[in-house]
């Protein structure tokens, strides 16, 4: 893919593009690999109830719960990265999904994956 400046407020320049890619393409890589390794300890528990205590028991079930919870987590966040970049690539990120005003390059390096402005993301969580 070419990367070229987006015309987001012409404040986006093409280095700054090039970050925010490398960015989500280093959280894409991430998150794959968190998925990778959480594959195993998000598959049934089966422990031998004979040498293991019941505490035990739950504590692996518990250890699997928020494994699964963390892999939800996780695959929304990839899901979004994804997002991202397909918008990088289509020329249509950086601008929020509900107002088409530019997002921010202080917001969208700390959150590349960002697809609302602060504005509509504080209204959307106030609601």
């Amino acid at each position: 893919m070419t990367l070229k400046a987006t015309p987001i407020l012409d404040q986006l320049t093409l280095k700054q593009t090039q970050e925010l890619h490398s960015l989500l393409l280093s959280n894409k890589t991430k998150l794959e690999q968190q998925l990778l390794d959480a594959k195993s300890a998000t598959g049934i528990v089966i422990l031998d109830q004979s040498s293991v205590g019941r505490v035990s028991r739950v504590d692996a079930m518990q250890q699997q719960s928020m494994a699964v919870s963390t892999r939800a987590i996780a695959e929304a966040s990839l899901r979004k990265v994804i997002i991202a970049l397909q918008r990088m690539a289509r020329d249509d990120f950086g601008y929020c999904n509900q107002c088409d005003e530019p997002i921010q390059f202080k917001r969208l390096k700390v959150q590349p994956e960002a697809s609302h402005c602060l504005k509509c993301q504080d209204q959307q969580e106030s609601l």
